[in-house]
């Protein structure tokens, strides 16, 4: 049994909770994954004709989308133009019975097609709608298109990442969606912790260029404050030092953090400066930083004389902080991640054996689990509407207006 394996009475934290995922790309669809991650029933609605663009992100097995599988598992698929009389009289059901519906339209369609607040809050007081858009349901920006890119720009996180001689640099992952999809994700049980009291459902509101300033810091509060932008440092960073990434004589890499006055002082003490952490800059973070680059030759040289494995063996000796610079392989393999669970496998009937990240955290007596992965483009339609009561003569007549 992993860490993340729930007992044979365990159930589900999230078990009875119905979640209509609306949302495409990732921020609201990442939301909805992590509450069917812990149990939650989980029906995602995609368009007959146009499914969600995810499935066809990156790379590809056999014509099959390999990122659908980790952002459509643990979930049920059907098909509904929302924008059809039918399709709209089958949601309207379908939110009766839901506690969460999750969305990203621009705001205003949900409205046009008569499927707004009024008329969902009306056919399910307790419902909980969350909205997730680029820039939220209001203000100058409101209607205009936006992707996670444009959070990461506008966030400032772009203005600080880099090199300071080089342009801006953006992240080459959906760093500002996953932000916001985990934000939703608490949002919307906030919401529900609330409905516990009060009987009633809300809208949740959120943002993707928000979320991504909470993770930033405090660079709004040092400019209010003392009028500081922070500048690009590369791996640096002005608060302490050493903090870097460091080559190994084999052509590896090791990335070096001291935020910590103790753990400085056993750096120093480790590559052969002791003197230094007698210096009066030593002292503070700050001051450290302002002299990076006599800490950086100091580190740097002894680490370049050193194989990976001695560095990291001798780091850990002397207790002090490093990892090594790992892509893929190298995480899969790691023995930590072995040991917390960190990739499930899972055998689908698409592609037979896969690896994927496993639920994001571990509770003792409840944990999460993935039961399936993303499964195909509206695999569930009719075991779904005809749990919903609908005959198959109703589902034909959807089908032939165009609205399944």
């Amino acid at each position: 049994m992993t860490p993340h394996t729930p007992g044979p009475t365990a159930p589900a934290p999230l078990a009875g909770l119905r979640v209509l995922d609306l949302a495409t790309l990732f921020a609201g669809p990442i939301a909805a994954t992590m509450l069917g991650d812990f149990g939650a029933e989980v029906i995602k609605v995609e368009h007959p004709a146009k499914p969600d663009p995810a499935r066809g992100h990156g790379p590809a097995k056999n014509g099959v989308g390999l990122w659908w599988k980790l952002l459509g598992r643990n979930k049920r698929t059907i098909t509904l133009d929302l924008s059809t009389p039918g399709g709209r009289a089958v949601l309207l059901r379908l939110a009766a019975g839901a506690d969460v519906i999750v969305e990203n339209f621009r705001p205003g369609t949900l409205e046009r097609w008569e499927l707004g607040w009024p008329e969902l809050s009306a056919a399910n007081p307790r419902l909980v709608l969350a909205r997730v858009t680029a820039f939220g349901q209001f203000g100058p920006y409101a209607s205009r298109p936006g992707f996670g890119t444009l959070a990461e720009a506008m966030s400032g996180f772009a203005a600080i990442t880099g090199e300071p001689d080089a342009p801006p640099t953006l992240p080459p992952f959906g760093l500002a969606d996953s932000i916001a999809g985990l934000a939703t994700a608490y949002a919307v049980m906030t919401a529900l912790a609330a409905r516990e009291r009060t009987g009633a459902g809300q809208i949740v509101d959120l943002a993707i260029i928000e979320p991504i300033l909470t993770a930033l810091g405090p660079q709004p509060l040092w400019y209010d404050q003392l009028g500081y932008v922070q500048p690009r440092t590369g791996n640096r960073t002005e608060n302490n030092a050493p903090r870097n990434t460091y080559r190994t004589c084999d052509g590896t890499w090791v990335a070096v953090s001291a935020s910590a006055q103790s753990v400085a002082e056993r750096v120093m003490r480790l590559v052969g400066r002791p003197e230094l952490t007698d210096e009066p800059w030593f002292a503070t973070g700050t001051g450290r930083a302002a002299h990076a680059d006599v800490l950086d030759e100091a580190v740097g040289d002894w680490i370049a004389r050193h194989t990976r494995t001695e560095v990291l063996a001798a780091f850990e000796k002397a207790e002090a902080a490093i990892a090594p610079v790992q892509d893929v392989r190298d995480v899969l393999a790691d023995p930590q991640y072995q040991a917390l669970g960190t990739f499930a496998t899972l055998c689908d009937p698409e592609l037979g054996r896969l690896r994927m990240q496993n639920v994001l955290f571990r509770l003792s007596a409840t944990p999460g689990a993935i039961r399936w992965a993303g499964r195909p483009h509206g695999a569930d339609t009719d075991a779904v509407l005809t749990e919903l009561g609908l005959t198959p003569k109703e589902l034909a007549a959807l089908r032939a207006e165009g609205a399944l």
